[in-house]
C-alpha cells in the first residue's frame, strides 16, 4: 500500500485547481458513496484530485487509488480499505472501478463495514447499462460528467467566465446573451477550434498529439472499457471499431442494419447491441422519434458520433452539415432529451429545431409554434434564428 499512497501524494502534488469542471459544484460531496461516471478524457480523474486538494484538509486522512494499478493484481478493493481505514483513513477515491472485477459486491461490502468511511469512485459511463446482483441503488448516488461544453472551453482558454444558461433562457434571450459574450471576444474563431480540439480535457496537454491520444482514448474503450462490462470476444472488439470508422463517413445517417450488419459481417441483434454499446460509451448519440421506446435491440432512427472532436478524428474534410447537428445534439442532450421532430430537425421540451448555415430559411417550419432556425456562422441572432454556438452554454 506504501507505492499507492506514494503516487497519490505525488499526482496530488502536480493537480493544478484551474480548470474545475461545469459538475463539480453539482455535486453534494457530502454523501456516503458518489460515483463519477462519464467517458475517457473527461476530467474524471482530476476531479477527485482537485476535490482531495480543495476539501480534505488532512491529506493523510484520503486516499486515491486507481484500480488499473498493478497492487490489485495480489490484492483487492476490500484489502485497500480495510488498512486505510485501521490507519485512520476517511475519504477513499478509486478510480476507473470498471478495470477491476465484481468491483459492484466490494463496493458495497466496502459501504456495509466501514460505516464512517466516504467513498468516492470513477467509472465508464457504461457503468450505467451494469446490471449487478449487488444492490447499490440506494447506496450509490450517479453523478454523469460530460465533456467540455463550448462555454467550459472558452473558460479554460482565459476567454471570459461566463455562466450557463438555460435552454429557455437561450430561446426567449439570444440576442442579448450573445450580444453581450461577442462584445468581448471574437467567438466564431474559437468555436471552430472547440469543434475540432476542444471536448476532452486532454487538449490542455498541447494540440500536437491531440489526435493521436483520442485515437487511444477511442481504442482504449473499445479494447478494455467495454470488455470490462459486456462479455464480448476479441473479434467483436474488431467488429465495434469497424463499425465507428463505417458510421464516421455515413453520420448523421438513418441506419440500414442489413447493410450494416453484411459490412461488419454480424447479425442484426449484434449490430444493434454494437450500437448500443457505443452510445453508452458516449462515442455514438442516437436518436429517435418522441414516444419510440428504444432499447438494446432497437433500431434508431439517426445516427451520429457523439461529439465534433470525434467527427474530424475519422476524417479532416468533416461535413459541415454533420458538425453542425453533432454538435447541436451532444450540448442539448448533456440537459435535456432530443427527439426527432415530424418537421424541422430536432425537439428538445416543447421546441422545434432546424440546424444549418446562417443562411437557413424557416421554410420547412414556418408554420409551427415554438420552432427556431439554429445558423451556423453568425455571432448574434434575431427573432427566431439563434446562433448555432450559443447552444454551448447549455452547461
Amino acid at each position: 500500500m506504501e507505492n499507492l499512497v506514494r503516487i497519490y501524494l505525488r499526482l496530488l502534488q502536480e493537480t493544478n485547481l484551474n480548470d474545475i469542471r461545469y459538475a463539480y459544484q453539482n455535486i453534494d460531496w457530502e454523501e456516503r458513496c458518489i460515483a463519477i461516471v462519464g467517458a475517457k478524457g473527461v476530467g474524471k480523474t482530476t476531479m477527485l484530485l482537485q476535490h482531495i486538494k480543495t476539501a480534505v484538509p488532512d491529506k493523510n486522512k484520503a486516499l486515491f487509488a486507481s484500480l488499473d494499478n498493478r497492487w490489485f493484481a495480489n490484492h483487492t478493493m476490500f484489502d485497500l480499505a480495510d488498512e486505510f481505514y485501521l490507519n485512520g483513513g476517511t475519504h477513499l477515491f478509486l478510480d476507473e472501478v470498471h478495470h477491476y472485477p465484481n468491483w459492484a459486491q466490494e463496493i458495497k461490502n466496502i459501504y456495509d463495514s466501514f460505516p464512517r468511511l466516504k467513498i468516492v469512485f470513477t467509472g465508464s459511463s457504461l457503468l450505467q447499462i451494469y446490471n449487478s446482483t449487488a444492490d447499490l441503488s440506494r447506496r450509490v448516488v450517479y453523478e454523469p460528467l460530460e465533456g467540455l461544453s463550448f462555454r467550459e472551453f472558452l473558460q479554460f482558454e482565459n476567454m471570459g467566465n461566463f455562466p450557463h444558461y438555460s435552454l429557455q433562457e437561450i430561446v426567449e434571450n439570444h440576442q442579448k446573451i450573445a450580444s453581450e459574450i461577442t462584445a468581448t471576444i471574437k467567438i466564431m474563431p474559437l468555436f471552430k477550434k472547440y469543434l475540432k480540439n476542444g471536448y476532452y480535457l486532454f487538449y490542455k496537454e498541447g494540440l500536437k498529439k491531440y489526435d493521436t491520444k483520442l485515437q487511444e482514448a477511442v481504442n482504449t474503450v473499445i479494447d478494455i472499457d467495454i470488455p470490462a462490462i459486456e462479455n464480448i470476444e476479441f473479434e467483436s472488439r474488431h467488429k465495434l471499431k469497424k463499425l465507428m470508422a463505417i458510421l464516421a463517413t455515413l453520420v448523421p445517417y438513418t441506419p440500414n442494419i442489413a447493410d450494416l450488419s453484411a459490412a461488419i459481417e454480424s447479425t442484426r441483434n449484434n449490430t444493434l447491441k454494437y450500437l448500443s454499446l457505443l452510445t453508452h460509451a458516449q462515442l455514438l448519440n442516437v436518436v429517435s422519434y418522441k414516444n419510440k421506446t428504444i432499447g438494446d435491440l432497437t433500431k434508431p432512427d439517426k445516427v451520429l458520433l457523439n461529439n465534433t472532436n470525434l467527427s474530424y478524428l475519422y476524417g479532416e474534410n468533416a461535413n459541415v452539415g454533420n458538425v453542425r447537428e453533432t454538435f447541436f445534439v451532444n450540448q442539448a442532450s448533456a440537459v435535456s432529451d432530443v427527439f426527432l421532430a415530424p418537421q424541422g430537425d430536432f425537439m428538445v421540451e416543447n421546441y422545434t429545431f432546424e440546424v444549418g448555415g446562417k443562411k437557413k430559411s424557416f421554410e420547412q417550419i414556418k408554420d409551427l409554434p415554438n420552432s427556431f432556425v439554429v445558423a451556423d456562422n453568425i455571432e448574434v441572432g434575431y427573432n427566431n434564428k439563434i446562433p448555432l454556438w450559443l447552444f454551448g452554454f447549455l452547461y
